[in-house]
């Protein structure tokens, strides 16, 4: 399967006001196949979004290459940027002008017509609101519009940052849908999020960054299955309230789940002891496993203390985009 979005050695230096080196890319090497969704996952810092600043040409790499669709990223970035739709940050918007508006705009630099601009809207869930004013709009309907301004090109590559973000829990799962829905079409989604269960749900492969580097990629059922058993068992017997209480009367703290199963926080090789408490309470186990680990579990893993402990880069002057590319969503 072709690469869509190829990335070796990439480097960026930025050189703050006292002259100090910052680096928010260290050597990274990224390969994205043809189609599906391939979640982009790093702590706050780690070069995600400077990566696909660079991918998208807004700013120039200190070293390494990039390429989209096999093209040379930037000198081929004309070439190939009316294959990808884009969303880097939030997209710039007028705030006087109605969402619809706004998107015709856009079009209009690519000769795209009203009636796609009407099919985008409808897609990503604003059809009751396309024709009321920007400034009214929660984050939330600002990222959906920004999206249905990636989608009117009919884009092979999208290319989303933060695509949830301020999105309320209906309105993510919406968003959930219609990504996966777009890589069901053959499309290439590449999605940064820092919404770890989201990432679980939607994507087909993932790759995680920690200080400028990869640190792990491919599907995500392999990447998860890295990070083993998690040191707890999960056991149904019954109601779980109810046997939470027996157990922790043994001794084997346990705690209710919403899935109708006790989480007890014992070691795996302790299952026979969980086993005879609650028989002991005449509650019989019709499920006990060791819990797995999570996307949540081996991304804190990976990354440690560098969650919290890794700067911001600084971020850089605001660029000029390309020829038919408005800054912030293309």
């Amino acid at each position: 399967m072709p690469a869509v979005i190829e990335v070796e050695g990439l480097r960026k230096d930025y050189r703050r006001l006292r002259g100090e080196t910052v680096t928010a890319i260290d050597g990274l090497d990224l390969s994205v196949p043809e189609g599906g969704v391939y979640g982009f996952l790093g702590p706050n810092g780690s070069g995600k979004t400077t990566t696909i600043r660079c991918l998208l040409g807004l700013v120039r790499p200190t070293a390494g290459r990039c390429s989209l669709f096999g093209e040379a990223i930037p000198q081929a970035l004309p070439h190939v940027i009316s294959r990808i739709g884009a969303i880097v940050e939030s997209p710039a918007l007028f705030p006087t002008m109605s969402g619809r508006r706004n998107l015709e705009l856009l079009a209009a630099y690519d000769g795209i017509g009203k009636a796609t601009v009407a099919d985008a809207i409808e897609r990503v869930g604003l059809g009751g609101r396309g024709d009321d004013l920007v400034k009214t709009y929660s984050l939330g309907m600002r990222q959906r519009l920004g999206l249905a301004a990636a989608l009117t090109k009919d884009p092979a590559l999208l290319v989303l940052d933060e695509p949830a973000n301020g999105l309320d829990p209906a309105g993510i799962r919406e968003i959930r849908e219609l990504l996966r829905s777009l890589g069901a079409e053959g499309r290439t989604v590449f999605v940064s999020s820092h919404i770890l269960a989201e990432i679980q749900q939607t994507c087909d492969r993932v790759a995680i960054l920690t200080r400028g580097r990869c640190v792990a990629s491919g599907d995500v059922d392999e990447v998860i299955a890295t990070g083993g058993e998690v040191g707890h068992l999960l056991v149904r017997a019954g109601d779980p309230t109810e046997a939470a209480s027996a157990l922790h009367a043994a001794g084997l703290p346990g705690t209710a789940q919403p899935d109708g199963t006790v989480r007890v926080d014992v070691d795996p090789d302790r299952a026979a002891e969980v086993t005879r408490a609650l028989a002991a309470s005449d509650r019989w186990v019709t499920e006990l496993r060791a819990e797995r680990a999570n996307l949540e579990d081996v991304f804190l893993r990976l990354t440690g203390d560098e969650v919290a402990s890794i700067p911001a880069a600084p971020r850089p002057p605001a660029s000029p985009p390309p020829p038919s590319t408005p800054e912030g969503a293309m």
